[in-house]
Formats: structure tokens, sequence, C-alpha cells
């Protein structure tokens, strides 16, 4: 009965010992999507493991401290913001919290994003919340130049306001300003011009053709009829538009008000600002964008309806 009963108590710590080995080197899923984890100055291993536990990061606290424990390493993990997913093993991030290995964070801001969803992008990094952000970007729509950053663990969102806005600044050359001045346009103008085009075609040919089509309408004082600017209003990812939505009474409504809109509707690209500056003259007052992204030209309004019956079904 005695070896019996130590032949199970061995068994048991076999399995205990599998189990632990199995939970710590074993990332929780596959899910491969980083996000920023924070370590404040003063957290210690149970805080650290809690939080850890409670992002999703880890299966359970008690295998972060079992690891870390052993490794004697409990009173020297490393305060600092560290990207991190559920693809990563228990053990790799303790060794990262335990090392220190803070990568900076890097962050995408993308062509044609507005400022609600960089607020959006930053909250799901867990880099601040979106209200936090909104907070401090009043005024700053079109502004925030989409690019790859790295920015500091301690950036707050006024830091990175002015980090996105600094950078618009930079890539406005004073060949590209001296050009606007000559115009006798705005950055203002330019910018919300551009932020239209962004969001309205994809390609620089296209892009210009549309700029020339857009500043042509405005010389006129004909609506611009922008799709984009109606799903800014909505907040719609999808620029098909009913024709009761473009009854919206609201000054972003090129529908309803003819010249820009009273503000930029996204981040646009530099290309995007090129092109507002220097659009290609064409014969066109038209276009449409085909389901597959093709955008189709057209000189007459009924050139124009009957494109879009062959191509918006």
């Amino acid at each position: 009965m005695l070896k019996k009963a130590i032949l199970i108590s061995i068994i048991i710590i076999l399995l205990m010992f599998l189990l632990a080995r199995f939970q710590i080197y074993a990332p929780l899923s596959t899910n491969s999507e980083e996000k920023v984890f924070r370590v404040e100055k003063g957290d210690g291993l149970g805080r650290i493991s809690a939080n850890l536990e409670e992002h999703g990061f880890i299966r359970g606290d008690v295998f972060f401290n079992i690891y870390v424990y052993l490794q004697g390493k409990e009173s020297v993990l490393k305060a600092g913001d560290y990207l991190l997913s559920s693809s990563i093993s228990i053990k790799d991030i303790a060794d990262k919290i335990i090392q220190g290995e803070e990568e900076g964070l890097k962050i995408t801001i993308i062509e044609g994003w507005d400022i609600k969803d960089i607020a959006e992008y930053f909250s799901d990094l867990n880099i601040c919340s979106e209200e936090d952000f909104l907070q401090v970007t009043e005024g700053q729509e079109g502004y925030l130049f989409p690019d790859t950053y790295k920015i500091t663990s301690t950036a707050s969102p006024s830091d990175l306001v002015e980090i996105m806005r600094d950078n618009f600044e930079k890539k406005l050359s004073p060949k590209l300003r001296q050009e606007i001045e000559q115009q006798g346009k705005t950055i203002f103008e330019i910018v919300t011009m551009a932020s239209i085009i962004e969001k309205e075609v994809r390609t620089l040919e296209d892009k210009k053709i549309v700029s020339d089509i857009l500043w042509k309408r405005i010389g006129i004082n004909m609506p611009l009829q922008s799709c984009a600017t109606i799903a800014y209003i909505l907040r719609k990812k999808s620029t098909k538009i009913s024709v009761e939505e473009t009854q919206i009474d609201s000054l972003y409504n090129t529908y309803k008000y003819v010249g820009l809109p009273i503000g930029p509707i996204c981040s646009p690209s530099l290309e995007s600002i090129e092109a507002a500056i220097e659009p290609e003259e064409s014969p066109y007052w038209y276009y449409l964008s085909t389901p597959e992204g093709k955008t189709i030209f057209n000189r007459t309004f009924k050139e124009h309806n009957i494109a879009k019956a062959k191509y918006l079904k």
C-alpha cells in the first residue's frame, strides 16, 4: 500500500509538473494581434500577473507567478510599455518584463483615418482612452499626419497629437506652401480638399483628375456632391449613400451646400495633398467608383447616369 501511495504521489507530481510546464510554455492562443501592456512603477508580481490575466494575455496568474519565482526574479520586474499578444507564452512574456525589453511603441496611422478612427486605434492598443484623446484633438482633423511612429511609454494624448501635427508641418514643404500661396488658396482649403480626394479615389492619377473636377465645380458654384462627406457625417465605412442621406442638414454635406465642407474629413496622405495642389486638367465633370475600385470619368451628367446604371446596379 505504501509503495502504491508513493507511486500515486509521484504520478500526481509528474502530472502537475507537466501541466505547469504546458501552461508556462504554451501560448494562450494563435491570435498574434499585439496590444500595449503597461507595467507601472511600483507594480509587484501579483498585480502584474493579475493584470496579464485580466487583459487576456495568459491563462492564469498562478503559472506566471510560478515561473518568475523559479527564476528568482520577482523583485526585478521592470516598469514600461510592452507589446504583447496572446500568442506569446508565459515564459516569453515574463522574460520580456524581467529583462525590461520595452520595445518602444510602434504605431501606424492609416491614410484616410479620421480622428475618431485614430482614437479607437489608441484605445484598442491600450495607449489611452478614446475620450482622453478626443479631448485634445479639437481643430486637428486632417492635420494628424498618417505615418508610422515610435512613441515613448510616457506619451500623453497631447504628446501624440503634437508628434503627428509636427510631422504634418514637416511634410508640407516650403515648395508646396509657396505653390498654395501662389494659387491664392489656404492650407486649410487644400487639406480639406485633399481629405475628400483621399476618401473618394485610390490612385494618384485618379486623384489628380478628381481634384480638377472638384475645383472646377467650386469655380462655378456647383455642389461637390461627395459621398465621402456624407459617410463622415454618418460615421459610415461605406460611401454608398442613399438619396435620403444626402438631405442631412450638416455643413459637411456637400450635396446640400456648395463649396468645401467646413473642415477636413480625414487625415489625407501627402499624395492626396499634392493632388489637391496640382490637379490634372481634364474634360471631365463627373466620376464614380465601381465596386472593384475603378474610377469611371464622364463629361456630361447624361453620360454619368448611364455609367451609374451600368456599374452601380
